[in-house]
């Protein structure tokens, strides 16, 4: 079956920096567009996404210039990197697969998501 097994988060400090991995098995992860995702408090946010090579990613004007989505299709992993973290950053942490076409890339709408990895960052 399809899994998606996020990994990497934990309690950082104010101005932190911390690495998310998604592990993916189950479907052709090359066919495939990744995002990722946030929920705190309040309502899911769209962080990244990336298409299915790699070659093009997106981030919404609220998540310019501290967050960096990669991947590696020879491992079946997506991964977020997150700088100066902040208290508001504080959040489970997921990602997503939508199938794709080449180049695109989806902030909404995804059919696969994994279980999160809660990310908390103290003042």
């Amino acid at each position: 079956q399809v899994q998606l097994v996020e990994s990497g988060g934990r309690l950082v400090q104010t101005g932190g920096s911390l690495t998310l991995s998604c592990a993916v098995s189950g479907l052709p992860f090359d066919n495939y567009a990744m995002g990722w995702f946030r929920q705190g408090k309040g309502k899911r946010e769209f962080i990244a996404g990336i298409d299915r090579s790699g070659s093009n990613t997106f981030y919404p004007d609220s998540m310019k210039g501290r967050f960096t989505i990669s991947r590696d299709n020879a491992k079946n992993t997506v991964t977020l990197q997150i700088q100066s973290l902040k208290p508001e950053d504080t959040a489970v942490y997921s990602c997503a697969a939508k199938l794709a076409p080449p180049t695109v890339i989806y902030s909404q709408g995804y059919e696969y998501w994994g279980q999160g990895t809660q990310v908390t960052v103290s003042s």
